[in-house]
């Protein structure tokens, strides 16, 4: 692999709890779930650490643990990340801090992928057929709900603080319970939920991995098809692409053109040619 990655919190002064990290044969990417602040974890450590230990320990099991497939090596790095936390962590809290996950590694004559949570992997196919776009599959219909509630508020104001309250509230309690999506946190089973797959390297130019931050080139703003973006990622970096976002976003401030939750959010990407 030649990796490329870049990544920037959603404002100035502000720690990322997005993630990133490769070597020359695996790659992973975290977004750290954030919360209200008024919401109490049971962690003294908090989300940007645990993206970075999960990270971390995720790397280093799939390049040194060919023997474990690649939701094993995330259940490991979650059990082992979990142990991190000691005795002063309340894991059993559902506001633990979690992550989305993507990871990739070459695998003999293939590609080995895993996504878990609203993160993306996109496939970019050597013979310029259609990119294939993968994760975000474990919708919540009472979050969605929400979420686009909260969308119809004014930024700043306390009727979209109490929605977005209540949005965390209702995924969290959900959520790795069997009732509502999976994500990395302290339980080493929710890697069983991941999406995983293997694809011929010979069939593919590259690999792309996005938070949602980043996603929201095409995802909620659409100022390109997901082969503009392969594109704009092969030719000027996972940079550029960023900066295209916030661009949008500054001029979209009031979030009245494109409806969102934040005006912005960390955003990471990663791309790698294979």
């Amino acid at each position: 692999m030649q990796v490329q990655l870049a990544g920037e919190p959603y404002g100035p002064g502000r720690e990322s709890e997005d993630f990133a990290a490769a070597s020359a044969e695996a790659m992973v990417l975290l977004d750290g779930s954030s919360m209200p602040e008024t919401l109490e974890s049971g962690c003294r450590h908090g989300t940007a650490w645990y993206a970075r230990r999960l990270g971390v320990h995720l790397l280093a099991r799939l390049t040194d643990r060919a023997d474990r497939t690649i939701a094993q090596c995330l259940a490991d790095a979650i059990a082992e990340t979990a142990a991190l936390h000691g005795g002063r962590c309340d894991l059993a809290n559902p506001n633990t801090p979690a992550a989305m996950v993507v990871a990739a590694r070459l695998s003999g004559g293939s590609l080995e992928y895993l996504v878990l949570g609203d993160s993306l992997l996109v496939l970019h196919p050597r013979n310029g057929g259609a990119p294939r776009v993968i994760g975000d599959n474990q919708r919540f219909p009472g979050g969605e709900l929400l979420r686009r509630q909260i969308w119809t508020t004014v930024p700043g104001s306390a009727e979209r603080a109490a929605l977005y309250l209540a949005y965390a509230q209702a995924v969290r309690a959900a959520r790795n319970s069997g009732h509502g999506p999976w994500i990395a946190a302290a339980a080493p089973q929710a890697a069983a939920h991941a999406e995983t797959g293997f694809v011929a390297l010979d069939e593919l130019r590259g690999v792309a991995a996005l938070t949602d931050g980043a996603a929201r080139y095409t995802e909620r703003f659409g100022l390109g098809s997901w082969s503009d973006v392969l594109r704009l990622l092969a030719e000027s970096g996972p940079a550029e692409l960023i900066a295209q976002v916030r661009a949008v976003e500054a001029a979209d401030a009031d979030c009245t053109r494109w409806p969102r939750g934040k005006r912005s959010d960390d955003a990471f990407a990663v791309y790698a040619r294979l």
